[in-house]
């Protein structure tokens, strides 16, 4: 741009906004993950000619057809997989990922933990709702124990898989966890993981009406969030309640948390756990916390950058250009053993 150019319009939420008609169930809370990337783009001053989003198969995986964006709809679970393509083939674009708890932790487990430990320069939604919804109520990996569902007609016996502790264990270098119900702070959580270089997770809590009606009230729900719902900010005391009378003090040496009142009749602030977004210890703790007898933890749970795998990868092949020459992908395919089919 010179300086005799005009500057460039910033676009608002309309402008993501497709002209496909969204269809998911009434009342499910897609539309306001939907809604709230939507209001969050502009306010992060994305070019949507570089913006992409990259779906595998399930409810959620309907989301690119609704962004003004370019966007693939790919194959069950391999959406990483895809991205990570994506990326290195284009690294000025920002690549955004939408999964589902079936679609990124069943068949597409593999492909979720190899996109995290590489460090792939992406942001990758995982939406939560605890079951299959696209193929009409199946339990998920993230289904509760004793779930019932047409293939668990007796009640799930699988431990459930914590997707926030999944991609901690897998290396992930940015953790997040938010909700649907709290567009606001959906938003700023996708703030922070697309201004972190590397992979950033975020999981979504998302309630689906239809096959598992209210599987987070427990948390979402107005008389219960503030006591349920325990949001971090780095360098600050992890406080809770709707006074934010409770709090969490380090005990065991460090080796877990424990509830404790505030103020009056209490402990002084100064004796509650501080949120460290490069603790990663810190973080394994804040992400296991689960009802009833914690609040579950929200916010950026974990973020301490390294390079990422696509500039790792770039600066290798740089360096094999310098030292043996760009090559001749024509002149390799007709080297060494040939033969001629008649």
């Amino acid at each position: 741009m010179t300086p005799l150019d005009p500057p460039s319009p910033k676009l608002t939420k309309k402008d993501f906004v497709s002209d496909q008609e969204v269809r998911w169930c009434p009342g499910c809370g897609d539309y306001a993950i939907l809604a709230a990337v939507q209001r969050a783009l502009p306010d992060m001053d994305v070019v949507r000619e570089k913006t992409v989003f990259v779906s595998g198969i399930g409810c959620s995986s309907r989301f690119p057809y609704y962004m003004n964006t370019y966007g693939f709809h790919t194959i069950h679970g391999r959406a990483p997989a895809l991205a990570t393509g994506l990326k290195l083939a284009n690294p000025e674009l920002d690549v955004w990922v939408i999964t589902g708890d079936g679609d990124g932790l069943s068949i597409g487990g593999n492909h979720l933990m190899h996109l995290l430990r590489r460090n792939v320069d992406v942001q990758l939604m995982l939406f939560n709702n605890r079951i299959y919804g696209l193929t009409k109520g199946q339990y998920s990996p993230t289904s509760l124990l004793g779930q019932r569902s047409p293939s668990t007609p007796m009640g799930s016996v699988d431990a459930p898989i914590n997707p926030a502790l999944f991609a901690l264990g897998s290396g992930a270098r940015f953790v997040a966890r938010a909700i649907d119900t709290s567009v606001k702070t959906l938003g700023d959580v996708l703030a922070d993981a697309r201004a972190h270089r590397g992979a950033s997770f975020v999981e979504i809590l998302q309630n689906c009406p239809v096959f598992n009606d209210g599987v987070w009230d427990g948390v979402s729900a107005k008389e219960v969030a503030s006591d349920a719902q325990l949001w971090v900010q780095h360098g600050k005391p992890l406080r809770f309640g709707a006074n934010l009378d409770k709090g969490l003090r380090m005990a065991d040496g460090g080796h877990r948390v424990e509830i404790v009142k505030v103020g009056e009749g209490g402990v002084a602030e100064s004796e509650l756990a501080v949120h460290d977004e490069t603790n990663r210890t810190l973080a394994f703790l804040l992400a296991q916390l689960s009802l009833p007898e914690m609040p579950m933890a929200f916010g950026v749970l974990y973020r301490d950058p390294q390079p990422s795998y696509g500039a790792a990868v770039h600066a290798q092949n740089a360096q094999a250009v310098a030292k043996l020459g760009s090559g001749d992908i024509n002149a390799l395919l007709r080297s060494g053993h040939t033969w001629t089919v008649e």
